[in-house]
């Protein structure tokens, strides 16, 4: 009992150091992304228009490539916590020239069916010539940030969460400075963002390739590798993420397709209402990302008391935080409404919003980390059952009956109840995944 209590403290620590990083460098993909849309929109109506049916294509490269990623953390972080550094060294290789071979022939299968694809977003054909322009540029972006990223991974895994925080901050900013220049003092255009994208993150792999090579945390010899069963530990664990990864946009667009139903201020008001939620949820994104490679060495070296505590700390941050930021927003929702928007009948709505849905946001928080705690423990398919339960039986479900029910102010209820139900549900699942786990490796 008492190297319990000695050991929680400690083990805070290294979750705080790990997530710190984190959270600093996804605030900075935020912001990038949000200036480069922004100047984008000075552009006209059809860069605009070609950005956004380029979005939902993106999606499904940044599902893969996350896929890939939890699945990179997770079988990495156990076998280094097992003492296998060999073997975690040959699935630093393998992930590598898997991720980078897979995406590139994703890349170029987008390019071939391009029409098609266009064709079944409805795009106009006004918007083809943007789209030749300008996606040759962008698909070579999203293959070097999915090469970016497995290397990123990688560091995770080894237990640096600095490295790629700091990295993404570096390649955001530099992102930020050389998109005017390129999209306007070049003259460049929308091909001008894709390229900025392009040589920031260009220069971030040849400031990480070099230190993931230094500290020896990728092998290419495979001697004495099972590729063909590394692969499929791989897939097993990386096919349920990428699902995973790609639930909340259809999610997404279900809800908006009920909210529209009440008008464009209600849209409106969603639209920054989730906005805000977003920007206060990312501690708990950083916390899904520093966690796993946590438990992965934990669960590697057995020591199955401190994956309890880990999951114990997180749990009750997450929680408390989006908690304390529930009251605040509750007690000044009509102020920020005004603040957000200065249209009179978008803030009366996003005021609910903003008194409503923080209350449930821990329960969601939790429902995160249960999901990477799942992913982090092997158990992928449980993570995705979490994922789709929350969207698919307690999330827009809740939010229909809601409307059914109250009305607008129903539908925010309902975001509320099914957050909750959702919380609860992702615990039980998760505890019933973990009894489980650690049965097999106390009989091992």
């Amino acid at each position: 009992m008492p190297t319990q209590t000695s050991a929680a403290p400690s083990l805070g620590k290294q979750l705080f150091d790990m997530t710190w990083p984190m959270l600093f460098g996804i605030l900075s993909m935020m912001s990038f992304q949000l200036v480069d849309s922004a100047f984008i929109g000075q552009l006209g109506v059809l860069p605009l228009a070609a950005q956004g049916f380029t979005l939902p294509i993106q999606m499904i490269i940044i599902g893969i490539q996350v896929g890939l990623g939890i699945a990179t953390t997770a079988i990495i972080a156990r076998a280094l916590g097992a003492e296998r550094v060999r073997y975690a060294k040959q699935l630093g290789g393998l992930v590598i020239i898997i991720g980078s071979v897979g995406i590139a022939i994703i890349c170029l299968l987008l390019w071939l069916f391009r029409y098609l694809l266009l064709a079944l977003l409805s795009a106009p054909e006004d918007v083809y010539a943007s789209i030749d322009a300008y996606w040759p540029y962008w698909l070579i972006s999203a293959w070097v940030g999915a090469v970016l990223y497995f290397y990123y991974s990688l560091c995770r895994a080894n237990g640096n969460t600095m490295l790629p925080g700091l990295m993404m901050i570096f390649t955001s900013v530099l992102n930020m400075l050389l998109d005017p220049l390129f999209i306007f003092t070049f003259g460049l255009g929308l091909e001008g963002a894709a390229m900025a994208t392009i040589v920031a993150f260009g220069i971030g792999l040849l400031v990480v390739t070099p230190k993931v090579m230094k500290n020896h945390w990728l092998s290419l010899d495979w001697n004495d590798l099972n590729v063909y069963k590394s692969v499929l530990e791989i897939a097993h664990i990386m096919g349920p993420a990428m699902i995973s990864q790609l639930l909340p946009p259809i999610s997404s667009m279900l809800a908006t397709k009920l909210i529209a139903g009440f008008g464009t201020a209600a849209v409106a008001a969603w639209a920054l209402g989730s906005r805000f939620e977003f920007f206060v949820i990312v501690p708990v994104l950083a916390l899904t990302m520093s966690m796993p490679p946590m438990i992965g060495r934990l669960l590697g070296a057995k020591k199955l008391v401190e994956v309890r505590q880990l999951i114990s700390i997180a749990s009750r941050f997450v929680i408390l935080s989006q908690l304390v930021i529930a009251v605040l927003a509750f007690m000044g929702a009509s102020s920020l409404a005004q603040l957000l928007s200065g249209e009179e009948s978008v803030a009366n709505i996003l005021s609910w919003h903003l008194m409503l849905v923080p209350i449930s946001l821990g329960a969601l928080g939790l429902c995160m980390v249960m999901v990477s705690v799942s992913n982090a423990i092997g158990r992928s398919y449980t993570a995705l059952t979490i994922s789709a339960l929350r969207l698919f039986a307690f999330f827009l479900p809740c939010i229909w009956l809601g409307s059914e029910i109250g009305g607008l102010q129903g539908v925010f209820v309902g975001v509320l109840v099914g957050n909750l139900l959702a919380g609860l549900c992702a615990w039980v699942v998760c505890q019933k995944a973990l009894r489980r786990v650690e049965a097999e490796t106390q009989a091992n």
